[in-house]
């Protein structure tokens, strides 16, 4: 099917730009997209950005730190539990990433704008769909055992 081949091209892209965008700011895709969840979710410990990223608590210390060091996080008692230490973004590093997702926003708002309303919902609703799958196929790939 024509959409199966289109969908890889997207994936690829995408995996690419992010690359470009991590080049940009000076860091890994990794650490640029765990720096996406935190600015997208708020102020998140370890092992919650651990558990978003599918990454272990160890691999999370090195992009954490990472993070620290580039200014981009930084680490602060946890207001609920002082035991536990929450990652928090550092506000004045963030307006370049901002700016790099608003044209990059404004460019897809621009295609959005040539569907009808009803065919954006259509759109988004397979998005939603594709997205939800893409999730719980990465779920069911981690619970398998890796090939031998």
């Amino acid at each position: 099917m024509q959409a199966n081949a289109i969908l890889r091209d997207l994936s690829a892209s995408t995996i690419f730009l992010h690359q470009a965008i991590a080049d940009h700011l000076g860091l890994n895709i990794t650490d640029h997209k765990c720096l996406d969840f935190l600015q997208r979710r708020g102020p998140l410990t370890a092992g919650q950005l651990a558990d978003l990223s599918g990454l272990t608590t160890g691999a999370i210390t090195g992009v954490v730190d990472r993070l620290e060091k580039k200014g981009f996080v930084r680490r602060t008692p946890d207001p609920s539990d002082r035991r536990k230490t929450v990652i928090v973004v550092e506000p004045g590093r963030m307006p370049e990433i901002v700016d790099l997702f608003r044209m990059l926003g404004d460019r897809t708002d621009a295609i959005m704008r040539t569907y009808s309303p009803q065919e954006q919902d259509v759109i988004i609703d397979f998005l939603e769909n594709a997205s939800r799958l893409v999730d719980e196929f990465v779920q069911e790939l981690k619970r398998r055992d890796p090939p031998k």
